[in-house]
């Protein structure tokens, strides 16, 4: 690790310290939040208290289970795919199986549920910390039923605050004309550094390149790869070692 990257850690464990937050989690963990508060180790501090503090209140059990989410996953609109080349968890989104909830809680709980469940699937062993994954949010057919600014909002936000440095890439796919006043909207919410991550996949070029990031051993025949789809509640993650 860089000296200047030992120094910020040391200055964040201390500040972390200072406003009362254990700082039991390893430098990989510590970095990401570095890294989305560009090496300031105070602010660095602060997101991290921020997130510890909040995941001890809405998720008190380490995790959400499935029949926490039941309703949510019965839609069958999140698919986990295994690793991509990189080896990192590849999650898609069919946008036409979804329909705003009038739940916003509720919602928050399956957001946080196939994010934890995403990052895990690529656990090998105990978490390291700096997992990341890459996410596939497929427009095709969707109508103005399944657009939920809202709650694409409410995923990104969550990305940013409470999953810093986990989003590898997101693909977007298939966008309709009449999204693109939609997505000019939630992109009013995306720090730069995220939406420098995010790719709406146009033109063949991009196509083939997303094809390549992402493997075909890994993508669904339907998007120019050999696998099958895996609905999200079908993935049976490994046991966690202690």
């Amino acid at each position: 690790m860089e000296k200047n990257h030992e120094i910020a850690l040391t200055e964040m464990r201390k500040s972390v310290q200072k406003l009362g937050t254990s700082t039991e989690y390893g430098d990989p963990t510590l970095v990401r939040f570095l890294i989305a508060r560009s090496m300031d180790p105070d602010k660095a501090a602060k997101m991290f208290v921020q997130w510890h503090n909040w995941r001890a209140s809405f998720v008190p059990n380490g995790f959400i289970s499935d029949s926490e989410v039941s309703d949510a996953l019965e839609d069958r609109k999140i698919f986990l795919q295994g690793l991509s080349k990189d080896g990192y968890p590849v999650m898609i989104v069919k946008a036409s199986k979804h329909f705003p909830s009038k739940d916003h809680l509720q919602f928050k709980k399956f957001v946080v549920h196939l994010l934890d469940k995403t990052i895990a699937s690529s656990f090998r062993g105990l978490e390291i910390g700096n997992e990341k994954l890459i996410g596939i949010l497929d427009l095709q057919q969707i109508s103005y039923k399944n657009v939920d600014a809202r709650g694409l909002i409410t995923g990104f936000q969550f990305l940013q605050s409470y999953y810093p440095e986990r989003l590898a890439k997101c693909f977007i796919l298939n966008m309709p004309w009449f999204f693109v006043s939609v997505w000019r909207m939630v992109s009013r919410f995306l720090e730069k550094a995220t939406a420098e991550k995010i790719v709406i996949v146009s033109n063949e070029d991009e196509t083939k390149n997303f094809i390549k990031e992402v493997g075909e051993e890994t993508l669904p025949e339907e998007y120019g790869g050999r696998a099958k789809l895996v609905p999200l509640q079908d993935v049976v993650l490994a046991p966690m070692e202690d």
